[in-house]
């Protein structure tokens, strides 16, 4: 594929799979919230234990907008395809929309928990970190012309965010059994009849993701469009 192939494949199919991957989203969302209303109350948490259901969910969402950034910042620099510098800065906010709502399910949980709403262990600090990181990153690209050069620098800075991620999933390990954020979830961890909400949760709020994904980079494709035109206008 030349760079010119590889651009408008992006940019169709991000447009083509946005109401297929809505009507995913709406039906995995629907069967997902009658599997929590029917799931199993915790006997040491209650109710506010099924906060898991949509917390953690949002977490690997986030992660996955962060790491398609950095993704696709590597092949900006490789490639130097707007395409990709597209899809990253899509993926970047769509990430933050999902890291936002871990840091206000994360509250709520941890008040019917530990009964406070905060408590600076390693995951908390770090996920703070990576929120303020990734907002630096659209602020970046906001508040700069949309030239080559700021696409370069926002790529080198979506790669370099990359690291932080594995920081993030890893930090509770890291702390030594000294963070109050209960452990990763493991095979056999969860009780019984769990598993199936917490996986159509998962299954849900990425069907959620990609269809943002899609319009969010549908639009940056047509407004990248509407300005390619605009110049053109303007040189005549």
């Amino acid at each position: 594929m030349n760079s010119s192939t590889t651009t408008h494949w992006i940019d169709r199919n991000a447009a083509k799979l946005g109401t297929p991957s809505l009507l995913l989203a709406l039906l995995l969302t629907a069967v997902w919230a009658v599997s929590v209303v029917t799931a199993p109350v915790d006997s040491a948490q209650g109710l506010i234990q099924k906060t898991l259901y949509v917390h953690v969910p949002c977490a690997f969402a986030a992660y996955m907008g962060f790491v398609i950034t950095g993704l696709c910042g590597i092949m900006y620099l490789w490639k130097e395809e707007t395409a990709y510098d597209r899809l990253a800065y899509a993926a970047a906010e769509v990430g933050i929309l999902f890291c936002s709502l871990v840091l206000i399910t994360g509250p709520i949980w941890a008040r019917g928990t530990w009964g406070k709403w905060w408590s600076w262990d390693a995951r908390l600090a770090v996920t703070v970190l990576l929120w303020f990181l990734y907002l630096a990153y659209l602020l970046l690209r906001s508040f700069s012309e949309g030239s080559p050069r700021t696409a370069r620098f926002a790529a080198i800075y979506g790669v370099v965010g990359v690291p932080v991620i594995i920081l993030n999933y890893f930090a509770i390990d890291l702390a030594g059994g000294r963070a109050m954020h209960p452990d990763n979830l493991e095979q056999g961890s969860l009780g019984a009849g769990m598993g199936m909400p917490f996986l159509l949760g998962v299954l849900a709020i990425l069907a959620i993701f990609f269809h943002l994904l899609f319009t969010r980079t549908e639009v940056e494709t047509l407004r990248a469009e509407e300005l390619r035109t605009h110049l053109l206008s303007d040189s005549h």
